[in-house]
C-alpha cells in the first residue's frame, strides 16, 4: 500500500513562491495537489455572469470573488465564486479564510462528481455555512447547508425560483439567472 505525502498550505505557498507550480492549473485539496478541470466556454461564461449578477445584488454588502483562492486548514481551493465579507482590502495580503466566507459556488460541467462529493466534504469540514453547485448538465442548483462533522446536513435541489442565502435572507437570487 502506498502512502502519499500530504502537503500543508504553507508547503503549497512555498511551491508557488519558488515557481514549482508555474503554468500548472492546480489547487490544494485535503493536502493533495490536484489538477483543476479544464474550463469549457459555458463553464467560464456561467461563472462570470453569475459573479456579475451577485455583485449587483450584493453591492455594499459583500465582496464577490471570481475564480480566486480561499485558504482552509489543509486546502486552498479556487471556487468559481466566493461571497466574502467586506472590505475587499482585507484580502491584499491573504486569501479569504472560513470566517470571512458567507458562501461558495462551484459551476460544474466536467467536475460535477468532485464538486458534489469531495469539495462538499472539504467545505463542510471547514464549516463553510453554505455551498452551491450549479450543474450545467441538469440545469439545476444543489444547495448544501448546515455543516456538521464534515458533512452538510441539508441539501436542496432547485431548477427555478429564488434562493435566499443564509447570510442575506432578504436578497432573493434567481436560480434561472445563476444557471445562465
Amino acid at each position: 500500500m502506498k502512502t502519499l505525502a500530504k502537503w500543508s498550505v504553507n508547503d503549497y505557498h512555498q511551491m508557488i513562491a519558488v515557481g514549482i507550480l508555474r503554468d500548472r492549473r492546480v489547487e490544494l485539496l485535503a493536502g493533495e495537489i490536484v489538477e483543476m478541470s479544464p474550463e469549457t466556454p459555458i463553464h467560464y461564461t456561467t461563472a462570470k455572469q453569475g459573479a456579475r449578477y451577485l455583485e449587483e445584488l450584493l453591492a455594499g454588502k459583500a465582496e464577490v470573488r471570481f475564480n480566486g483562492p480561499i485558504t482552509l486548514s489543509d486546502s486552498e481551493p479556487e471556487p468559481d465564486i466566493a461571497i466574502v465579507r467586506l472590505p475587499e482590502s482585507a484580502y491584499r495580503d491573504r486569501h479569504p479564510a472560513p470566517n470571512d466566507i458567507f458562501w461558495l459556488i462551484e459551476v460544474a460541467k466536467t467536475s460535477l462528481k468532485k464538486d458534489l462529493e469531495f469539495k462538499a466534504t472539504i467545505y463542510a469540514s471547514a464549516e463553510i455555512a453554505e455551498y452551491w453547485v450549479l450543474d450545467l448538465f441538469a440545469k439545476q442548483i444543489t444547495v448544501f447547508r448546515a455543516p456538521d462533522n464534515g458533512n452538510y446536513t441539508s441539501k436542496q435541489v432547485l431548477k427555478e425560483g429564488a434562493i435566499a442565502s443564509f447570510a442575506f435572507p432578504d436578497v432573493p437570487i434567481s436560480a434561472t439567472r445563476l444557471l445562465g
